[in-house]
């Protein structure tokens, strides 16, 4: 028996014809391996413990013999509860059935029957959920697996079980006998069995903390290697700055940095003097001063002799960006220009010139930065902000402009402490973890749609007080197939209300003209418009300090992390902020939510609670989330074992004894099979 016959199709084992291998292919099993490690969701235990030992509300299994006649009695409609007692060794309960009246035929004074339910401490009673005659015989512990029409759970039980027989003991070790010792790991073949033939709860414990570890393992092996040979074969520029430089500029900046800017900030120019191209990401919560970090990493490059460039997705935020760095460093000598689709004619062509001959340091500008036309005389820094709204391509290209420029990408939706070591496994990551001096929390308020006129005179109170509002709203125009607002008609409805009253309420929205969104910005922002009706266009790049109202429609429509987005377009100046999220939710999920958003404004804790009600595929989309599909790791729960899966990756990866010893042999093995060690696979 040998590692290869497990890569044997399912179809040549005995018993298992074509339409149940069509089955198990679709449940993604096609040869004996993927059988072996395909994984029970859970398990059904049918321990028979002492009454004594059974917690309340706990499911238990009992024993035990009928001490009187059935009583049924009906409620509701076609509702029944049938009660027997029962004698369970020394103790008297009661076995409760709800809407299964035959039961009363099948049961007579004197029968022992086996029965399994939740027990109630307090009322000795146990809610029967399976039973049988007699005593039940299997298994105390019963593994269920997912499974697809053609094929039940006890057949699947019976496949898996005839595999192992037959195959088991030719599933190979891939950890070191030292990482096996270091964390007492069971073996690879042992950990399998206890997954599916468990003898008991610690079993399973301990074959799953084995399995989960070598999958986290394997993953961020790949994450480590990628990320070493990037660094090792980046051919990075050293930028030689005068520290002293850099921090007489730092300290001369209108408002102190905070310790966790001055910390991140440090950790980005050390990078920038190392040999090797820096591969950053800069991730902090809305107004945490990501731009400030920027704006000094930008100054070391220039003071080095390079041009910095900072991509951004939207016009708005460009043209934001670019009034800040300005303000920040054309005092300094900096030469700051803006580029976007809007700029034209000559005025392009001048700065395509003055890009490549060097006389523009920083440019802020969208994809025209990546255009074919775009040449830079020594880009140096390549800054990406709201890193994700840009495709991977998109992202090379402006790296592209220069040669081996460092790299630093820019979040304002945090990211939760397990999907930035996954995601971004093969980059550093900076967090700035603390807010400016100051910020006032913005208050947040979950009121009911039907409480819109009075959220509504409050937004008309703050406009008395000279201050302005957001009202968002989910959809563009009606939709036949949605039951939510849109901004159109919102618009229309606030404008009425506000008739006369001498308030300009502005619609903003992604189908209308670049010209057009841009008109209604300025006028928001000079308070020509006192209150927005838009989309999530505003999402992300509006900074107007003197909006103090966010009003979301249908907020229950939006996760927590974009909640969070929206809520942090107020709170920007001095004055208290508030967001009031306008919502009727259903589901006990989307209830939770509201919740939570009118409990905390730390978005770290925000992004970790979306994570756990959304999963790791819907909180950035399952077609981009760049997760494997792990077949026990949950990133909710496992987060220790992948920090400490993510260090040991990295010291494997740098020790020559890796690459040679043969107890590495099976992950070398691996990294092989997988394309990590194949340059044209990493980006």
């Amino acid at each position: 028996m040998t590692a290869q016959d497990l890569t044997m199709p399912v179809s040549e084992m005995n018993g298992i014809g074509p339409e149940r291998a069509k089955t198990l292919a679709e449940l993604g099993v096609h040869t004996v391996e993927d059988l072996l490690f395909y994984f029970p969701f859970r398990y059904d235990h049918y321990e028979i413990k002492d009454l004594s030992q059974v917690a309340h509300n706990e499911k238990t299994t009992i024993i035990g013999k009928v001490h009187g006649e059935p009583s049924l009695s009906f409620y509701g409609r076609k509702k029944s509860r049938l009660t027997v007692r029962l004698l369970v060794d020394r103790y008297l309960v009661k076995a409760v059935w709800f809407n299964q009246p035959f039961a009363k035929k099948q049961l007579n004074v004197g029968d022992e029957i086996t029965v399994t339910g939740k027990w109630d401490l307090h009322r000795k009673t146990i809610t029967a959920a399976e039973w049988k005659k007699g005593r039940r015989t299997g298994d105390a512990i019963a593994p269920v697996y997912s499974v697809k029409a053609n094929v039940t759970v006890k057949q699947l039980r019976k496949i898996i079980a005839a595999a192992w027989r037959q195959y088991g003991r030719a599933i190979p070790e891939v950890l070191p006998d030292s990482l096996l010792k270091t964390y007492r790991l069971a073996a690879r073949a042992e950990a399998v069995r206890a997954m599916h033939f468990p003898k008991n709860h610690k079993e399973i414990r301990l074959a799953r903390r084995r399995l989960v570890y070598e999958e986290l393992l394997l993953f961020q092996l790949k994450m480590q290697m990628f990320k070493k040979i990037r660094r090792e074969r980046s051919g990075g520029v050293a930028m030689r700055f005068k520290e002293e430089d850099v921090r007489r500029f730092a300290a001369g900046l209108p408002f102190s940095l905070t310790d966790a800017q001055q910390r991140v900030t440090q950790e980005i120019l050390q990078d920038m003097c190392r040999n090797q191209r820096m591969n950053r990401l800069l991730q902090g919560d809305v107004g945490s001063g990501k731009t400030v970090v920027a704006a000094i990493a930008l100054y070391a490059a220039v003071r080095a002799g390079f041009q910095g460039a900072l991509m951004v997705p939207t016009e708005i935020l460009a043209e934001q960006h670019a009034a800040s760095l300005h303000d920040l460093l054309t005092p300094q000598g900096v030469r700051v220009a803006v580029l976007t689709s809007s700029v034209k004619g000559n005025v392009r062509k001048t700065m395509m010139r003055a890009l490549e001959s060097g006389e523009i340091d920083v440019v802020i500008g969208t994809h025209a930065l990546i255009q074919n036309e775009v040449r830079f005389h020594r880009l140096g820094l390549a800054i990406t902000d709201e890193q994700h709204r840009f495709g991977v391509m998109q992202r090379r290209h402006l790296t592209s402009k220069g040669h081996s420029p460092d790299v630093l990408y820019m979040t304002a939706t945090p990211i939760p402490r397990t999907l930035a070591l996954s995601l971004y496994g093969d980059m550093d990551v900076s967090t700035i973890d603390q807010m400016p001096a100051g910020r006032q929390p913005i208050e947040t308020y979950w009121a009911k749609p039907e409480m819109f006129s009075r959220v509504l005179r409050f937004v008309k109170r703050e406009i008395a007080h000279d201050h302005q509002a957001y009202v968002i709203c989910p959809l563009i125009e009606e939709s036949d197939k949605l039951d939510v607002q849109n901004a159109i008609d919102v618009h229309a409805q606030i404008a009425n209300e506000f008739s006369g009253t001498g308030i300009n309420v502005g619609l903003l929205h992604g189908r209308m003209s670049a010209d057009e969104k841009e008109a209604v910005m300025e006028a928001f922002a000079a308070n020509r418009c006192h209150v927005l009706v838009s989309t999530t266009v505003v999402e992300v790049g509006v900074d107007v300090p003197n909006a103090t109202v966010m009003v979301v429609y249908d907020a229950e429509r939006f996760g927590l992390s974009q909640l969070h987005q929206l809520r942090g377009r107020v709170g920007r100046g001095n004055a208290q902020s508030y967001c009031l999220l306008l919502a009727d939710p259903k589901s006990e999920n989307g209830k939770q939510r509201m919740r939570i958003m009118t409990e905390t404004n730390d978005g770290f804790r925000l992004s970790e609670e979306d994570l756990k009600l959304r999963g790791a595929g819907d909180f950035f989309g399952s077609a981009q989330s760049g997760l494997p599909a792990f077949k026990l790791a949950d990133l909710n729960h496992d987060y220790r074992t992948l920090k400490a899966a993510r260090e040991d990756a990295a010291k494997l990866v740098e020790q020559p004894a890796f690459w040679t010893d043969k107890d590495y042999a099976s992950l070398r093995r691996y990294l092989e099979d997988s394309g990590a060690l194949q340059l044209e696979k990493i980006d």
